[in-house]
């Protein structure tokens, strides 16, 4: 029991950790040497160092520890206990990659004219870091700590909470880089933003099909002999006609799209079919856990 508990811990600990290694080579490599800029706490942290010189790994311990112990009050510590290990692995990793950079360990990637280069890379980066720790429920703390809070104070979204902060932030940076380098840091950000989401979704996405037709369950039975495919019967009503029907429901990949609308078409040329994006599929013929 004891091991297993462990060995659990282990599966979310690792990737958080690998997550905050790569978030924090991002900021350093590429983002704070070309004078770009992130939202939130980070954003702070990037601001403090461009205006002052004070070091990334300093400024997001000091600027997170209040917020951690508010958190921690409001929002009690089972809910939290991530977001602190989270804020403790990014600043480690600051202060690590800090000092492999001056120490000529690392070379940062500076530029003064391939920015497209470097938002892309950065964005790329910062997503796939972001992305790891958020998929197992992680964070990085800053804002995300902040949008809890006033969610639950005042009911406003994590969403709304966030991009306001993240305007707010940006736009202070403009009285310290330059108008250019915070339209290249929309350009990371929304990469960013691809990237979490990709993550996050799953790398594997597929096509659900849900078929209304008076002959779903002919339907039904073809698909499962034919493409060896699960499929769901469910029970309804049409709202005009009244008449009781089935809707069938499929999960296929993207190369058996055109087979099954094949298939419901041959056997009933007016069924309705709707066909949605799905991600990180689990099961028989799929991801297998």
């Amino acid at each position: 029991m004891e091991s297993s508990k462990f060995s659990g811990i282990l599966k979310t600990l690792l990737p958080i950790l690998l997550g905050t290694a790569i978030y924090a080579f991002g900021l350093l490599y590429f983002i704070l040497p070309n004078q770009l800029m992130e939202g939130g706490v980070t954003g702070i942290t990037l601001l403090l160092n461009y205006a002052f010189g004070i070091s990334p790994s300093l400024s997001n311990l000091l600027l997170n520890i209040p917020l951690f112990l508010i958190g921690w009050k409001i929002l009690g510590g089972r809910q939290i206990i991530w977001t602190g290990i989270g804020i403790g692995s990014l600043t480690f990793f600051l202060w690590l990659f800090e000092r492999m950079i001056r120490g000529g360990w690392i070379l940062p990637f500076e530029t003064q004219t391939d920015y497209i280069l470097v938002s892309l890379y950065a964005g790329v980066t910062l997503g796939a870091g972001l992305g790891i720790v958020f998929r197992f429920g992680g964070t990085t703390g800053g804002s995300d700590i902040v949008a809890r809070i006033l969610g639950r104070k005042y009911g406003f979204s994590m969403g709304q909470v966030i991009l306001t902060l993240d305007i707010v932030i940006i736009g202070l940076s403009l009285f310290y880089i330059r108008k250019e380098n915070i339209l290249y840091t929309l350009v990371a950000v929304f990469i960013a933003s691809k990237v979490i989401d990709f993550i996050q979704e799953g790398a594997y996405s597929a096509k659900a099909f849900t078929i209304i037709s008076d002959h779903a369950p002919a339907i039904a039975d073809i698909i499962t002999k034919e493409m060896d495919r699960g499929v769901t019967l469910i029970p309804a009503i049409g709202a005009y006609s009244k008449q009781a029907k089935h809707m069938a429901y499929c999960v296929v990949s993207r190369q058996e799209i055109r087979r099954l609308q094949s298939i419901a078409k041959s056997v009933d040329p007016r069924a309705f079919i709707i066909i949605s994006d799905v991600h990180d599929v689990h099961g028989e013929g799929f991801k297998e856990d």
